[in-house]
């Protein structure tokens, strides 16, 4: 394998609503970043720190990094502040993997914070705002509302709304039009998504849906309906990247591939060159790996339409299969390509910067065979796919990342 880099720890903080400040959080997934790995702070040669809550909701601009990890002990060396919506983690860890890849350091390490739970919820909705462009939002909106059929009048939703829930159903309602999408495929997206978090101690929620019940609750944009799309959460989540030389044993990770992209302007039926599709393209083919050679995703379903299209742009299925291919059973523990074993975005939470770097924490997990009820057997390769952001039609940014066990 090409070991271009090394994850030797991963940390995790539970995701949910949390008492802790957001600077607790940081340090606490950090922590335990750097125990898995055998190291201290005195090793860390770089620090690259994802928030956007410390700045949108605690006014905390421009060193929220430095001001949350130098109590934790992480002083004297380069902190560098991240922000890339709901890919911030994601970006955290690439910026991570390219320091030490260029020498700049032996060891850096990767953190994803943030802490959206307020007292009013709009306060924590409204941060998502900003994650498009403010300046042509109804345009934007009214674009994506024309890709599909329009909503009849029983099926809209009254009171608020969160404005990227409200997207996802757009994208949701254009691939049902052109491909056949049902809401009972998204259901069996959702209900299997539950199924695995029950299974994940540190998951937001952990309580099973059938596919029934997930059709029967409160609709939120329809098609989606609340157990379908991902909770605001508090949490964070931590990632220790060495050299590919750095001493090791048989629980460090390679890092085989990391890619990072923003999106271009296509026509909306150009699927094959959607941000997604060219990230997972560009990372398999720094990796030599294909679709084929995967055993284990997590993947970005901020709702479940979300991991029916990225199961897509992986290639795990052909475009506009997505459905039926999740309906199957072979994104399931137990089928042929699990998908989401954490509980993903879905059940196990989504604190927007934590969720790129908690999907690799789950990933190293699995490539560990340490995930107990969740464990995909012989884990030997897999993918993450962090999206966050609108511009246009897509996502304004893409992460994927390809993970293999070193024994």
């Amino acid at each position: 394998m090409n070991r271009e880099a090394l994850v030797l720890g991963v940390g995790s903080t539970r995701f949910g609503r949390l008492d802790h400040s957001a600077g607790d959080l940081a340090g606490l997934a950090a922590h335990e970043a750097l125990r898995d790995a055998g190291l201290t702070p005195a090793d860390v040669g770089a620090v690259f720190h994802a928030t956007v809550s410390q700045k949108a909701i605690d006014g905390q601009h421009m060193i929220p990094g430095q001001v949350a990890l130098r109590p934790h002990g992480f002083a004297g060396v380069p902190v560098v502040n991240v922000e890339n919506a709901c890919a911030g983690g994601a970006t955290a860890l690439w910026l991570a993997i390219a320091h030490v890849r260029a020498g700049l350091s032996d060891v850096a390490l990767a953190v994803g914070v943030d802490k959206l739970v307020c007292a009013d919820p709009a306060q924590g909705l409204a941060v998502f705002d900003g994650a498009m462009d403010v300046a042509h939002r109804e345009e934007t909106l009214a674009a994506l509302a024309a890709l599909a059929d329009p909503l009849p009048p029983e099926l809209s939703v009254d009171g608020d709304r969160s404005v990227f829930m409200e997207i996802y159903a757009s994208l949701a309602r254009a691939h049902m039009r052109r491909f056949g999408t049902t809401e009972a495929h998204l259901a069996a997206v959702s209900a299997k998504n539950h199924a695995h978090s029950v299974h994940n101690p540190r998951a937001h929620f952990r309580r099973p849906f059938t596919a029934d019940e997930v059709l029967a609750a409160r609709r939120v944009a329809w098609p989606l309906t609340v157990p379908m799309c991902s909770p605001v959460s508090d949490g964070a989540a931590a990632a220790v990247v060495t050299r590919a030389d750095f001493p090791h044993d048989e629980s460090a990770v390679a890092v085989l591939s990391s890619a990072l992209l923003s999106g271009t302007d296509r026509a909306a039926d150009d699927a094959e060159h959607h941000i997604g599709r060219r990230a997972a393209l560009a990372a398999y083919e720094k990796a030599g790996l294909g679709p084929q050679d995967v055993d284990v995703a997590e993947v970005h379903d901020a709702t479940a339409f979300g991991e029916i299209q990225q199961a897509e742009n992986l290639g795990f299925c052909p475009i506009g299969d997505g459905g039926p291919w999740s309906a199957s059973g072979a994104s399931a523990l137990g089928g042929t390509l699990p998908v989401n074993p954490s509980g993903g975005l879905e059940s196990r939470g989504h604190p927007v910067s934590a969720t790129g770097l908690a999907q690799v924490f789950e990933l190293v997990t699995q490539l560990r065979g340490r995930a107990g009820g969740r464990q995909v057997p012989d884990a030997r390769i897999a993918i993450a796919e962090n999206g966050g952001g609108l511009y246009g039609i897509e996502e304004a940014v893409a992460a994927v990342t390809i993970l293999g066990r070193t024994r």
